[in-house]
């Protein structure tokens, strides 16, 4: 993955750093793929609703107290 990294542009660099960072918080493998597999699904149809965010926020641990 390196590799392909030192071709990308900066801003989509910081973007996939920034999404390893937010999915790595959490405990395990099965937390991260439903993470994963529910921000992919939500933005799917290019709307989020308030909902969707809030489930979202739950599903990386924000909403729960974990730190």
């Amino acid at each position: 993955m390196k590799f392909l990294f030192a071709f990308m542009p900066k801003e989509y660099k910081d973007m996939i750093k920034l999404g390893q960072r937010i999915v790595g918080s959490l405990d395990t493998a099965d937390e991260r793929r439903a993470a994963i597999d529910y921000g992919v699904t939500m933005l799917e149809d290019g709307k989020v609703t308030v909902g969707e965010w809030a489930k979202f926020g739950a599903k990386l641990g924000i909403l729960t107290g974990r730190h």
